[in-house]
C-alpha cells in the first residue's frame, strides 16, 4: 500500500562540507558571544598596554561582526560553495586576530585556527562556482559603498563632524549594503530557460516516438529546459527555481538511456549546486530515482478514465447521467476540433471563455499542462449550443505511444449551465472510445490520502485534513477530488523525489512557485469587467 511518507532508510553520515558548516556556526556563536561578555582582567589590560587606544573596541565589534558572517556562511558551506569558502577563510583568520586584539582571548582564537586548518584541508571538497552573474552587480555596489565612504572620510578630513542623523544613515547603508554584497557573492549559480528550435524538434520527435507516460507531452512546454542523452535519444525537461532543479514527470526517450541520462543530470545539479527534485514521478521509475539517491514521497494520485469501460447507467453515476441530459435538452453538443486546425472565429470563442474564467487569476500549470493551446497536436473538445454559443471546452494532449489523451485544460463560461462540465467529461469519453483511445488521464488530485476522510483514520491525519479543508479555498483540493471521484476513476500515484527530507521546504515553495499558486490574482481588464454579447 502506497503511503504518504517515504520508507523508514538508513541515516546518512554527514559530509565533510556539512560538518564544516556546523563547525563554521558553532565558531561563529562562541565568537559573538565572548565578544559580548566582560573579558579577564589581567589580559585586557595587557592588550590595552600594547594596542593603540580603541584598537581593541573595535576588534570586539569586529568579533561579533565575524561570528554573524561565519553563521551566515554555514548554509553555503554545507553546500560546497566555493566562494562561501574563499570568504570563511578571511573571516575566520580576522577573527581569530579579533579574538587575540580584544582580549587575548587565546582560547577562541585557537577554535577559529582549528577550523581554518580544517578549511585548508578539505579545500577541494568546496567545488561550486559562483554565479558569474553576479559580478557585474557585485562592482556597482562597491564602486557606490566606496563613493558612500570617500564621502564620509573627506567629511572629516575637512574638519567637520556628521550629524548624529547622517551617522545613522551611514550606518545603516553600511548595513543594507553589507548584507547585498554578501548576498550577491554567496548567491547560487543562476539558470534561464533556454530552448533552441533544433532542441524543441528533437523533444517533439522523442514525445511522439515514445511518450507513453500521461504527463510525456507536457515536457514540451515553453517554460521548461532540455536535458538529452548525449545521443539524443531521451531527455528531460526541467526547470530551476530558488537552487532546486525541478524535473518534470519521467524522462521521455528510449529507456535504454534513461539511467545515463539521470545519472549525468545529477552530476551536472551537483556541479551546479542546485537540490534535485522529480515532479510527478510515476510508480514505473521510482527504482531508477532511488538508485541516484532520491527518496520517493507520494504526492497524490491521477484520475484516469477508461473509455471503453466508461458507462452512464447505474445508480452511483446518475449525477452525471442527469448533467448530461440537462444540457442536452439545453441544446448542448460536443464538436472536437484539432487545434491547428481551428480557424480564427472558434479561436476567438475559445479565448473569450478563457478570459471570463480565468477572470484576474494567472494562467497556472506546469507539470500537467500545455502552455500553448493552438499547438499541434492536441485538440479541443468544444460544447455549443444551437446559436453557436461556446458554454466550455477541454484542451486535450495526446499520449502518442501510450494511445490516449490527458486533459491540459478544462474551461468554461461563469453563466454557462449546471452540469456543463461533466456533460463534457462524458460526451468526450464517448468520442474516445470511438476513436478507440486506452485512456482519459482526467486530473491530477494532491495529498489524496490525507483529503479523503475514508484514509485519514490517524489522529495525525485528520488534523492534517481539517488544515487541507480550510485551505480549500485557496486550493480546491478536496473540491477537485470531490468532482473526480463522481466517474469512478481508476487512480494512478505521482510522487515528488527529493535528496533529503530537509529539501522538503525549499522544493515545495519552488513547486508551486513554478504551477503560479504563490501568483497573487491580477488586475481585472476592461473587456472581463463588460459583460459579453453572444
Amino acid at each position: 500500500m502506497t503511503t504518504l511518507y517515504p520508507a523508514r532508510v538508513r541515516p546518512r553520515r554527514l559530509s565533510p562540507e556539512v560538518l564544516l558548516g556546523l563547525a563554521a556556526a558553532g565558531v561563529g556563536m562562541i565568537g559573538i558571544v565572548s565578544a559580548l561578555t566582560p573579558e579577564m582582567a589581567d589580559r585586557f589590560r595587557l592588550v590595552r598596554g600594547v594596542l593603540p587606544p580603541g584598537f581593541p573596541e573595535v576588534a570586539r565589534i569586529g568579533a561579533v561582526a565575524f561570528g554573524i558572517v561565519l553563521v551566515w556562511l554555514a548554509r553555503s558551506l554545507a553546500r560546497r560553495r566555493r566562494r562561501a569558502w574563499q570568504l570563511a577563510v578571511v573571516v575566520v583568520l580576522a577573527s581569530a586576530i579579533a579574538h587575540l586584539a580584544k582580549g587575548l582571548d587565546v582560547e577562541e582564537a585557537t577554535i577559529s585556527l582549528l577550523l581554518l586548518v580544517a578549511l585548508v584541508r578539505y579545500r577541494a571538497r568546496f567545488d561550486v562556482p559562483g554565479d558569474p552573474a553576479s559580478t557585474r552587480p557585485l562592482v556597482v555596489l562597491a564602486t557606490v559603498v566606496a563613493a558612500v565612504v570617500a564621502v564620509v572620510l573627506g567629511w572629516e578630513l575637512r574638519g567637520g563632524e556628521l550629524p548624529d542623523r547622517a551617522s545613522d544613515l551611514f550606518t545603516a547603508l553600511g548595513f543594507v549594503f553589507g548584507g547585498a554584497a554578501l548576498w550577491l557573492w554567496l548567491r547560487p549559480f543562476t539558470h534561464k530557460v533556454a530552448q533552441t528550435v533544433g532542441e524543441r524538434r528533437v523533444a517533439r520527435a522523442l514525445v511522439d516516438a515514445y511518450g507513453s507516460d500521461s504527463l510525456s507531452f507536457f515536457a514540451l512546454r515553453r517554460d521548461k529546459s532540455y536535458f538529452f542523452s548525449p545521443t539524443r535519444k531521451a531527455f528531460l525537461a526541467y526547470r530551476v527555481v530558488a537552487g532546486a532543479a525541478l524535473v518534470s514527470g519521467d524522462p521521455v526517450g528510449d529507456e535504454a538511456e534513461f539511467n545515463a541520462l539521470l545519472a549525468e543530470f545529477k552530476r551536472m545539479v551537483r556541479a551546479h549546486g542546485w537540490r534535485l527534485a522529480v515532479l510527478g514521478a510515476s510508480d514505473a521509475q521510482l527504482e531508477r530515482y532511488r538508485r541516484i539517491g532520491l527518496r520517493p514521497i507520494l504526492l497524490g494520485e491521477e484520475a484516469v478514465l477508461r473509455p471503453d469501460e466508461f458507462s452512464l447507467d447505474g445508480r452511483p453515476i446518475r449525477k452525471v447521467r442527469q448533467s448530461v441530459t440537462r444540457l442536452v435538452k439545453a441544446g448542448y453538443a460536443l464538436r472536437v476540433v484539432p487545434a491547428d486546425e481551428s480557424g480564427p472565429e472558434l479561436r476567438a470563442k475559445l479565448d473569450e471563455v478563457s478570459e471570463l474564467w480565468r477572470g484576474n487569476q494567472p494562467e497556472r500549470g506546469f507539470t500537467m499542462s500545455i502552455d500553448d493551446l493552438y499547438v499541434p497536436g492536441t485538440v479541443f473538445a468544444v460544447a455549443e449550443n444551437e446559436d453557436g454559443v461556446v458554454g466550455g471546452f477541454l484542451h486535450l494532449a495526446p499520449t502518442p505511444a501510450g494511445g490516449g489523451w490527458s486533459l491540459s485544460t478544462m474551461r468554461r463560461r461563469p453563466d454557462s449551465p449546471n452540469g456543463l462540465t461533466e456533460f463534457l467529461i462524458a460526451e468526450t469519453l464517448a468520442w474516445a472510445k470511438g476513436q478507440h483511445a486506452k485512456e482519459l488521464s482526467l486530473n491530477f488530485c494532491a495529498f489524496t490520502e490525507l483529503i479523503s476522510e475514508e484514509r485519514a483514520v490517524t489522529l495525525p491525519r485528520r488534523f492534517a485534513r481539517r488544515a487541507l479543508l480550510a485551505a480549500d479555498s485557496v486550493f480546491q483540493l478536496e473540491r477537485l477530488y470531490a468532482f473526480n471521484r463522481k466517474f469512478f476513476p481508476e487512480w494512478r500515484p505521482r510522487y515528488l523525489c527529493v535528496e533529503r527530507l530537509t529539501d522538503l521546504p525549499r522544493v515545495g515553495l519552488a513547486y508551486l512557485h513554478v504551477e503560479q499558486l504563490l501568483v497573487p490574482p491580477g488586475p481585472w481588464t476592461r473587456r472581463q469587467r463588460q459583460p459579453v454579447s453572444h
